[in-house]
């Protein structure tokens, strides 16, 4: 059945076609081009198919790039070809309508794995093909020996016929024959060659034992030794051998001969070096990448006694903003410029710059003396940023956060250290960006345990962590408590009990403070019942306040979940107050509003909290939906003293009366003295809380306060 025009079918096979017709010319298959073609047609498929897939499937991709080396793909240009038509069309024909962005990074990591797939098959059938040279050199080791002593014309044919460079030389070294295979491999006539001495081919990669174990064979102590080694051409390049030297000995076994065979392993490890180079500097900005930054780290943290490191950790200001509204291209344009800037700070020995991903960056310097190191690296690259950067002919200016950690090598592991600079980093976006900040032990911790308890705070609720203090409300007239405020509590495991200023900013950032909330509502409401039951006869109604946090205000459910739990305790709206912020309130309008009304036409007070800390607009008093004003414990610090401040008396006077006017109650926060109570009694103050009446505690406590006179 043919496929469907422009389907998913024709397109793959147009991405085969393009393929094929480059991988081809530098194949060695016995197939025409169409046969090859419809050979790597299922790989296209599982390309196609591992672009689209949910989770990233490297083993496969290896797999892809093995499937070439059983192809015959072995020429490294055919890898090379492969990766070029990967990341050019892969996307292109079988990405269909997906997110652009996400499935090039998964075609650039699919092209990472089928390189390294292809590394690893070329390898195992290139060792393969090493052990029957390795086999075949010591047949024609046998060989060369007994023709020495025998047969010169069986010799010359294995001499000549075989496949890998074969030289022999006498005890000091001199060249003796060679086989066209090593005249081909080094591009010299035989003439040249034969009048050589082994000992001047020396190069600088050569490894240290490499003349130890020459001069060892040549006196007879070790019969062969094995190593990589390089020589020079005479055209400039370098060429790579495998290379095995062996003793040959006369009739006698008195040393004669070298014999040295020789394999060409300069392609293969020219493809090595650009994998490691791919597999460790980003392909955007050509930077060293988070995996040799690592390596580096790492080392300069190992370096010994004596030596130190600096890291500077860099987030670009509003990068996110340009991305967005320029486009990615644009974006990619930006961080090449801003790479290429950074790369010109840190020229000195032991100073590097790597990119981490997006628009992160960290520069690395070592050595003994980082302390004043890394404050002029800082500087140079808060400077760097400071001239504009022409994208598309716009002129960007870019900022940048900069987190700075710097000590002595071995007290710290890299993990350690990349935390530090980052909390850092963001300390310094925090206070407004554009600036550097150097990491502080106690800044960290603080964060550290920030980010534990925001991890910890889903199963904390699951686990039963949580309980709830209450805190009396009592009437300023007759001293009876009229009710209770709910605090919540988190018994941490590791940090004990926690205030709610600890953990609900946590809760709000991440969302769960809805669910919390909803529980507290829950228990408090269900205790409040249980307290009535067994002390309501004596001591009246409780009515329990429950906070309330601005994301939960503005949550769809927050009614009907409140209608819920009184329902199913039993207890009637008038039996809970929720307190709202001011704060939460300023400007509000009527979508926001429209559950507190709601909540009020049902019975449910709603209080006003921390009255008069934030811009208090007195005129929207009138339409929120509120009966009960909390007068933040600010206003009465004043009352502390005798005589009271006259000022201070003068606006909780004036509030209370305005409050009163427009028919709200007043409650007043942070009593702690007799005076203070006294003093707000006679100014009009409805009910008051406070260390004076009672600090926190369990709700059975507020049944011995309604047995005495709570004013003293």
């Amino acid at each position: 059945m043919s496929a469907e025009p422009d389907g998913p079918e024709d397109r793959l096979r147009r991405l085969t076609t393009i393929w094929s017709r480059a991988v081809y010319p530098v194949t060695s298959t016995s197939l025409i081009r169409a046969e090859f073609a419809e050979q790597l047609l299922p790989l296209a498929r599982r390309l196609s198919e591992l672009l689209r897939a949910r989770n990233f499937d490297a083993d496969a991709a290896k797999a892809v790039g093995a499937a070439l080396v059983g192809a015959h793909c072995t020429d490294p240009e055919a890898l090379v070809r492969t990766l070029d038509c990967v990341d050019a069309y892969l996307v292109l024909y079988c990405g269909e309508d997906g997110p652009q962005d996400e499935l090039r990074l998964r075609s650039s990591r699919l092209q990472h794995a089928m390189a390294a797939g292809y590394a690893q098959a070329l390898r195992e059938r290139t060792r393969a093909e090493q052990e029957a040279i390795a086999q075949a050199a010591l047949r024609a080791q046998g060989v060369v020996a007994q023709a020495l002593h025998a047969s010169e014309a069986r010799f010359r044919a294995v001499f000549e016929g075989a496949a890998i460079g074969i030289g022999i030389a006498d005890l000091d070294g001199n060249v003796l024959q060679v086989n066209e295979a090593l005249l081909r491999m080094f591009g010299l006539s035989e003439q040249t060659l034969r009048g050589r001495r082994v000992q001047d081919w020396v190069h600088p990669e050569d490894a240290p034992q490499i003349h130890r174990l020459y001069e060892e064979l040549v006196r007879g102590e070790r019969e062969h030794y094995h190593v990589e080694k390089a020589f020079n051409r005479p055209d400039g390049t370098v060429l790579w051998t495998n290379l095995t030297v062996s003793l040959l000995r006369d009739a006698d076994g008195s040393p004669q001969y070298q014999l040295a065979l020789m394999e060409d392993t300069t392609e293969r490890r020219l493809l090595n070096l650009r994998l490691r180079y791919e597999a460790t500097h980003d392909a955007l900005t050509g930077l060293p990448n988070r995996t040799l930054f690592f390596e580096r780290l790492e080392k300069a943290l190992n370096a010994g006694e004596g030596q130190r490191f600096g890291l500077c950790y860099l987030d670009l200001d509003g990068f996110k903003t340009i991305n967005d509204s320029l486009g990615h291209a644009a974006g990619d344009r930006l961080l090449v410029e801003v790479a290429d800037r950074l790369q010109s700070c840190a020229t000195a020995p032991g100073e590097m710059v790597a990119r981490l991903g997006g628009d992160e960056f960290v520069a690395l310097t070592t050595g003994p003396d980082t302390e004043r190191g890394i404050d002029e690296l800082a500087e140079r690259i808060m400077n760097a940023l400071v001239t504009p950067i022409s994208i598309d002919g716009r002129d960007l200016l870019v900022r940048g956060s900069l987190g700075i950690v710097e000590g002595p090598a071995g007290e710290r592991t890299a993990a350690e250290v990349l935390r530090s600079a980052d909390i850092t980093m963001y300390r310094a976006k925090s206070a407004g960006g554009n600036r550097a900040e150097t990491a502080d032990p106690e800044a960290d911790a603080r964060a550290i345990t920030r980010h534990g308890l925001t991890t910890a705070l889903p199963t904390a609720l699951e686990r039963g962590e949580f309980f709830i203090e209450y805190q009396p409300l009592v009437h300023l007239g007759d001293g009876s408590v009229r009710g209770a405020e709910a605090l919540v509590r988190w018994l941490h495991p590791q940090h004990g009990v926690l205030g709610p200023d600890r953990f609900i900013p946590l809760a709000e950032h991440t969302g769960l403070i809805v669910p919390l909330g909803r529980w507290v509502l829950e228990e408090s409401i269900r205790q409040a019942r249980a307290w009535r039951e067994r002390h309501g006869g004596q001591s009246g109604p409780l009515r329990i306040n429950v906070n309330l946090s601005p994301c939960q205000l503005g949550h769809p459910g927050l009614v009907q979940d409140t209608v819920d739990i009184l329902e199913r305790a039993g207890v009637a709206p008038d039996a809970l107050c929720l307190e709202v912020t001011e704060s939460a309130l300023i400007g509000a309008d009527d979508d926001l509003l429209k559950p507190l009304r709601r909540l009020a036409e049902m019975g449910v007070d709603i209080a006003l909290d921390d009255f008069g800390t934030g811009y208090s607009n007195l005129a929207n008093l009138r339409r929120l939906p509120v009966s009960i004003l909390k007068l933040d414990r600010s206003f009465t610090q004043g009352m502390q003293r005798f005589p009271a401040d006259p000022v201070d008396l003068k606006i909780v006077e004036g509030i209370v009366s305005l409050a009163h006017s427009l028919d709200l109650a007043v409650t007043v926060e942070g009593v702690e003295t007799g005076a203070q109570a006294e003093q707000l009694r006679i100014l009009g103050c409805d009910t008051a809380q406070g260390w004076y009446y009672a600090r926190p505690g369990p709700l059975e406590r507020l049944h011995d306060l309604t047995l005495v006179d709570a004013t003293g």
